[in-house]
């Protein structure tokens, strides 16, 4: 895996996150085709420019598009 492979699927998460919703590291799984290391490898990328947000219940990962406002 190399840093051009990441940045496709992180763009793929990304695509799938664009509905503005939270969804579950399972279905993100399932949906993107990712097996964990890249999917964890994409989501590690994302969190990185502060595009997502991350909500751990007691069972399940969540992850949504972070809402950045700027104001200046």
């Amino acid at each position: 895996m190399d840093k051009n492979e990441i940045v496709t699927d992180a763009r793929k998460v990304w695509q799938l996150l664009c509905n503005n919703e939270k969804w579950s590291y399972g279905a993100l799984k399932r949906m993107s085709g990712l097996r964990d290391k890249e999917l964890g490898a994409a989501l590690g990328w994302l969190s990185k420019e502060n595009k997502i947000e991350f909500d751990q219940s007691k069972e399940e990962l969540y992850v949504y598009l972070c809402v950045n406002v700027y104001i200046g």
